[in-house]
């Protein structure tokens, strides 16, 4: 796992078996990983064998996320509003993207089918693996809203570089070299640091600093409503406004163009 010193994190596998793969078929590994084209309803039938793998276990996954939400929109908590406009986004997504127009898909359909799962233990059937007590087409909906949620299909949240996943020509970024769009380091970290809520987490802003951290420079901005900060530090800032910033942060503003140097 390699952070590019930008904005993203680059898987490299350097299986020998993988070498040989030409541009289609790395595009064909970011389909299956955003999930383009997955009959989610028909996943439904594997749905009770609990040791299935692949797109079967997200929408495994996938099911009692959204029968969780449902749950919340349909016992009217406080963010449940929040809940019916997520989901209602995000099927509206999927449903552009496939082309879609039939079929239940409105905010009052999501309220309804709540509702309906609320009722006799529908919910608790549904998570045995029992589809049978939804009705055609709040079945089509219930599928829709499993594959459009971002945690498991990762493509309704563009979390995957289709560009630089497919060029077989592309070099990657060399571990210790500086990104010339910021300043910031390419570094190698263990696949296990990425999670933000684990003790330990990876911090670019923090790591992946090469330049000094002493505060002893000015600098004025030159873009509306700049958030930076590096070694820890969090600034705020419009154009015209006068910053003290490290030398570090005097590098990544200087390259960013957000900022011009003060004498």
């Amino acid at each position: 796992m390699t952070f590019s010193g930008h904005r993203g994190f680059h898987l490299h596998y350097r299986d020998p078996s993988l070498v040989h793969l030409d541009s289609e078929a790395r595009r064909e590994l970011v389909a299956h990983i955003r999930g383009e084209g997955v009959d989610v309803a028909g996943r439904f039938a594997r749905y009770a064998d609990a040791s299935s793998t692949g797109w079967s276990r997200r929408v495994r996954e996938g099911v009692a996320t959204t029968v969780s939400t449902l749950a919340s929109i349909a016992s009217k908590e406080e963010d449940s509003a929040k809940h019916v406009s997520r989901l209602h986004e995000g099927v509206q997504r999927r449903r552009a993207h496939e082309a879609k127009s039939s079929g239940p898909h409105s905010k009052e359909a999501i309220k309804k089918l709540a509702a309906t799962l609320s009722e006799h233990g529908r919910a608790e059937r549904l998570l045995a693996g029992n589809f049978d007590v939804l009705k055609d087409g709040y079945r089509t909906l219930f599928a829709d809203l499993v594959a459009s949620d971002t945690s498991i299909v990762l493509g309704a949240a563009g979390e995957t570089d289709e560009v630089v996943t497919i060029d077989t020509r592309r070099q990657i970024r060399f571990p210790t070299s500086l990104h010339g769009k910021c300043g910031l380091r390419v570094s190698t970290l263990p696949l296990n640091r990425l999670n933000p809520d684990a003790p330990g987490h990876y911090n670019a802003l923090q790591e992946a600093v090469v330049f000094g951290s002493e505060v002893d420079r000015t600098m004025e901005v030159t873009v509306d409503d700049a958030v930076f900060g590096l070694h820890g530090r969090r600034l705020e800032a419009s154009t015209g406004d006068k910053v003290q910033v490290s030398e570090a942060e005097q590098v990544f503003l200087s390259l960013k163009g957000w900022a011009r140097n003060v004498a």
